[in-house]
């Protein structure tokens, strides 16, 4: 059988048969794909998309913040929180940053453990290729699937480009989050079709949207950051910057605990956790006692900030006419801020997806269905989610190589 530029060619050719087929040429199905690959399997990578990796390209600023230095299962969030242990420590952020080394990509911590590349993302998508090149990967784009059926000793494909013939099938589709680049639902219908529970899906790392009365707030301070902020919801706090935007709030902090809030659930807020606001407060008044409170507040925030804050919070006044309640009061609104989402962004700006593949029927050493065998989940299609700052790729590294020794 001939086999070239994505055709199947020949009439007595209407299968091509491979080792491994692997649906997804993101992240975890580059990975998966070199390390099966480099055992000598015959592997044909598939993606309905016209270029591999959309998403490593487009990641951390287009700087690819490719893994975090520290690394660990309590990054993670999962209805099964001890999957993700095995994977995690059979290929660990130290085997990334030696393949990185390797290739002789440039790059930096940037804070909190946070890898990324000193010049771009594509270095770290070429060393992916090149390790596939290397591996003796086919890879095609442009190539969507129409359906999938297990066939004796394993699946046949039926693809736009003909059909093809599998022992092992791993599925590297990703979640929902930016369909803008090529993400869908697809891998969820996979994984219902051989039998398998999904776990509801959301948007996670990803902005809340404001529509009551702080939303005026929040739009004349659209693109002010607060640089310090610590923000809690449903037991769980970030510490990092904060972002108000023309729709709400974004940033680090808001990002990473939107993957806990649930909607009508209230954050709260610290704007200044690194201050003990009311003793601050208390000093102001003693040591300036005629400097107005939006004066004071401007040498915290910005001045257009400490505007606002006092014009829909405060009643800005020279420091010596409040009372000690007044002062208890203004302390509890910058320390304890409660705000009410309207709800997030949703997938189109998210940059991960929650839920999906229900691990429990998932094998934590080899990735393999329990449901099906030959049949792999990899990466975010899986109910496996890391926090901000490299603890997705890192899974998707993880759970590819894991899945790729195995295929």
């Amino acid at each position: 059988m001939e086999y070239t530029r994505g055709l199947f060619l020949g009439e007595d050719a209407a299968v091509l048969e491979t080792d491994v087929t692997i649906v997804g040429a993101g992240a975890a199905g580059l990975m998966c794909a070199s390390t099966a690959g480099n055992r000598g399997r015959r592997v044909l990578l598939l993606d309905h998309a016209n270029k591999a990796g959309k998403k490593i390209l487009m990641s951390g600023g287009g700087r690819c913040n490719f893994t975090n230095l520290y690394t660990e299962p309590a990054h993670f969030l999962s209805h099964n929180p001890h999957f993700c242990k095995s994977a995690l420590a059979r290929y660990t952020q130290w085997d990334f940053i030696e393949q990185v080394n390797r290739h002789g990509i440039a790059y930096h911590e940037k804070k909190l453990g946070q890898l990324f590349c000193d010049h771009k993302a594509s270095d770290i998508l070429a060393m992916l290729l090149d390790e596939c090149t290397r591996a003796g990967v086919d890879l095609r784009l442009n190539t969507g699937i129409e359906r999938i059926d297990k066939r004796e000793g394993g699946y046949r494909l039926t693809t736009h480009a003909g059909l093809v013939d599998c022992t092992s099938l791993v599925i590297a589709t990703g979640g929902l989050s930016i369909p803008t680049l090529g993400a869908s639902g697809f891998g969820y219908q996979v994984a219902q079709q051989f039998g398998h529970s999904l776990l509801p899906t959301r948007a996670g790392l990803v902005p809340f949207t404001i529509t009551d009365q702080l939303k005026a707030m929040c739009t004349e301070l659209s693109g002010t950051a607060v640089e310090d902020c610590q923000v809690s919801c449903n037991g769980q706090s970030f510490r990092e910057n904060i972002l108000f935007t023309h729709r709400g709030l974004s940033g680090p902090a808001i990002l990473q605990i939107s993957s806990y809030w649930q909607p009508g659930d209230r954050l709260e807020i610290d704007l200044l956790p690194h201050l003990d606001v009311p003793l601050w407060l208390r000093t102001q008044q003693g040591e300036r006692p005629n400097a107005e409170l939006k004066t004071l507040l401007g040498e915290l925030f910005t001045r257009k900030m400490a505007n606002l804050l006092a014009e829909h919070w405060f009643v800005s006044k020279p420091m010596k006419h409040y009372a000690a309640a007044e002062l208890d009061a203004i302390a509890e609104r910058l320390t304890a801020w409660q705000v009410l989402p309207s709800g997030t962004e949703g997938y189109r700006t998210a940059e991960v997806t929650l839920g999906g593949v229900d691990t429990r029927e998932v094998s934590s050493k080899t990735m393999e269905s329990q449901k099906s065998p030959g049949l792999y989940f990899i990466g975010e299609v899986l109910d496996v989610t890391g926090h901000l700052g490299g603890f997705n790729f890192q899974w998707a590294w993880a759970s590819g190589y894991a899945a790729g020794q195995c295929v």
